[in-house]
């Protein structure tokens, strides 16, 4: 069985694979687990399994995956090609110690699609809010058509109340990603899953210094019996 990282391994991980990059990219990567919950996702990855990240970014949650011997074959796309190369880059940092399955990383937009094949986990992890409200629903909803049945789709982002909560990470999207951000209602997220016939299997807001999470894991039946 693969390992879980607690936050301080994480934070290892971190400062050990991204040490190439701009100053501020390594930044935040190595202090990423401070406001956002990556060993929370990491731990609700089940080892061996096949992963899309969609907006993967950095690639730190694949790339923790693989470092922390979760032996899972992830791949990530991102619209950014920065954030890809410097995904690539901390992707090879593993390669030498020969840790699980090594991720993959593509430059796409979601809006543009998602790469072809079902997964046992899609992950949508702060991605919603950055999608232009007319293709957000889209969006999700291929998102959740790439979930393999038995699968799930691990869903983060956000909240959009209360208000001292939500500011603070809008702010910090207009000065990081330089974008004014589309909170999308949990509640709505949730009946798009529910038309979608999936199954809201686990439900968690998570708080971290000034920031609120909301997480789903959202289950398609089916699969093995």
């Amino acid at each position: 069985m693969g390992s879980v990282p607690d936050p301080t391994d994480i934070a290892s991980i971190a400062r050990r694979l991204y040490r190439g990059g701009g100053a501020a990219t390594r930044l935040m990567q190595h202090h990423r687990h401070r406001v956002a919950p990556i060993r929370r996702l990491v731990e609700l990855v089940p080892e061996g399994s096949t992963v899309l990240d969609a907006g993967c970014g950095c690639g730190l949650l694949l790339n923790c995956l693989a470092a922390s011997d979760r032996r899972v074959a992830g791949h990530g796309f991102d619209s950014s090609p920065t954030a890809i190369s410097t995904a690539q880059e901390a992707a090879r940092e593993l390669a030498p110690e020969r840790i699980g399955t090594l991720p993959t990383f593509e430059c796409r937009r979601v809006e543009d699609g998602f790469p072809a094949g079902r997964f046992d986990v899609v992950c949508l992890v702060d991605v919603l809010h950055h999608v232009p409200p007319s293709h957000q629903e889209s969006t999700f909803k291929e998102a959740l058509s790439r979930v393999a049945p038995g699968g799930f789709m691990l869903y983060k982002d956000m909240c959009d109340a209360p208000a001292w909560r939500a500011i603070p990470n809008r702010l910090h999207d207009l000065v990081v990603a330089r974008q004014w951000i589309h909170y999308v209602p949990i509640e709505t997220v949730d009946g798009w899953a529910r038309q979608c016939g999936m199954l809201i299997e686990r439900s968690e807001w998570i708080s971290m210094l000034w920031y609120g999470h909301e997480l789903r894991v959202y289950r398609r039946p089916g699969g093995p019996s």
